[in-house]
């Protein structure tokens, strides 16, 4: 056996998922290179240890080396969530803002068969996507008209600039049975509990998109998945909390709120640092960054925080601070946050309760009327479908109603998602959110005033007044 440093792949097209993760966990005891270890190995024999380890053990890290691609194609945005909630994968789906819906592109939940609501539901759904279509034909139309070309631009260029524009306010229209495609990339252990919430979720798309994924999968892992199931526990949780008594809703108040910050972040921040780098106790690090000098605490913080672009990830240990905001976001806004999953997102179920925006380009190019006609025959359709069912009515609610989510965040990956979210090229909604989730906490801590990445030249009042006819009716 050499002692020569050696780096190479396991190829996936050699070898199944379920050998390649069997091959990494008998490194732990044998002796001999990845290469023998695999080629010793059969189906049989990776099946029989995974059913040994896995299963009968619970050495569940093992499964974390079999790693599946799985395509997914028309399922509804409302099912996308579910399946994007899950923290350990890896997710790309239609986009709302580079491609456009044809008029049947929407699910019909299996609830509504044989019910008189169907009718009710299928036609808002086709009168949502006729205006999308009205208005994207209409506000492409009055945004040649009234927006210049810029300096060296080519007409294909300007004509895929005043189309992106048009879809960027035009999406608002898309109900979220809106169909997409996801491709999702994850190994063996998160999927198996990415199987369990979708076979534990109240809509029956959901729980047949769970059983198609489990069944899939298990043609390339079928040890590791082989107890994938329900999760009655998540049922639970659900029906308790749900069922609890509450005072009555108040009106909503400011749309973004900072609910909760760690107490002396800064302070913590710079400790932390200071503790892997030195050789004494986390209180003692505290103490002395807490009577050091302002000029070198100053020193310091820039050091951390002060990346030289923006592809560097800032050190680990701005993950020892934590924020929590409460929003009123309009559900496009949240379908790009929460593709931030190292937040702990917790949002409320998706109604028409709150309200919707109204994008300024809509009114500008005279399409008001017809915007306000179709959301309003959504929220009356939502009201209809929710005495019925509640989770199945989400289907009717387009992306310009607005929804409450709590998310809590560290500081490392709030940086990463001002800087992502603040930049020009993301759509207003977001950066609305992002700039007012900075501008709180510069508040609250006036030490990270100007955030490093921070698009410095907008608001979030800025955007309200440059992209937002209106961004939140009275709640009904």
């Amino acid at each position: 056996m050499t002692n020569e440093r050696q780096v190479y792949l396991l190829d996936p097209q050699l070898l199944p998922p379920e050998t390649i993760a069997v091959t990494f966990a008998k490194t732990s005891r044998s002796p001999e290179s990845f290469r023998e270890i695999a080629a010793e190995l059969t189906d049989a024999r990776s099946a029989e240890f995974n059913e040994k380890w896995v299963v009968g053990y619970g050495h569940s890290s093992v499964a974390e080396h079999a790693v599946l691609h799985i395509a997914l194609e028309n399922i509804s945005r409302l099912a996308v969530e579910t399946l994007e909630s899950n923290r350990l994968a890896s997710y790309t789906e239609k986009s709302t803002r580079y491609q456009t819906w044809q008029n049947d592109a929407f699910f019909i939940p299996p609830e509504l068969e044989g019910h008189a609501l169907r009718t009710e539901y299928t036609h808002c759904c086709q009168h949502l996507f006729a205006t999308y279509r009205k208005c994207l034909e209409g506000l492409q139309k009055y945004l040649s008209q009234t927006v210049e070309t810029r300096q060296d631009e080519k007409p294909l260029q300007y004509e895929r600039r005043i189309r992106s524009m048009a879809v960027d306010a035009c999406r608002f229209l898309l109900p979220s049975s809106s169909l997409a495609n996801v491709g999702m990339t994850i190994n063996a252990r998160a999927l198996e509990h990415a199987i369990g919430k979708l076979l534990s979720h109240p809509l029956i798309e959901t729980r047949e998109i769970g059983v198609e994924i489990k069944r899939v999968a298990r043609e390339s892992v079928p040890t590791l998945l082989k107890y994938a199931d329900e999760i009655p526990y998540l049922r639970n949780v659900c029906s308790q909390f749900a069922t609890v008594e509450t005072p009555a809703q108040r009106e909503p108040g400011p749309w973004c709120q900072l609910a909760h910050v760690d107490p002396q972040p800064v302070e913590r921040l710079l400790a932390a640092a200071l503790y892997r780098e030195q050789s004494f106790s986390y209180e003692e690090a505290l103490t002395w960054i807490k009577s050091c000098s302002p000029s070198t605490r100053q020193e310091l913080q820039n050091c951390l925080l002060n990346t030289p672009d923006a592809h560097t990830i800032p050190a680990r240990e701005l993950e020892n601070i934590n924020f929590t905001f409460d929003i009123i976001v309009d559900q496009g806004a949240y379908f790009e946050i929460k593709r931030h999953r190292m937040m702990t997102q917790t949002p409320q179920r998706l109604t028409a309760s709150l309200g919707y925006a109204i994008p300024r380009a809509i009114a500008k190019a005279g399409l008001l009327e017809e915007y306000q006609y179709a959301m309003e025959m959504a929220r009356q359709t939502y009201e209809s479908m929710s005495t019925f069912n509640p989770e199945v009515a989400s289907y009717v609610v387009p992306n310009g109603f607005n929804r409450r989510v709590l998310l809590t965040v560290n500081l490392r990956s709030l940086l990463h998602f001002i800087r992502l979210r603040s930049a020009p090229n993301a759509h207003f909604s977001v950066r609305r959110v992002a700039q007012r989730m900075a501008e709180l906490v510069c508040i609250q801590i006036p030490e990270l005033d100007d955030l490093p990445g921070r698009y410095t030249a907008e608001s979030s009042t800025l955007i309200e007044e440059s992209f937002f006819h209106s961004t939140r009716q009275e709640q009904r």
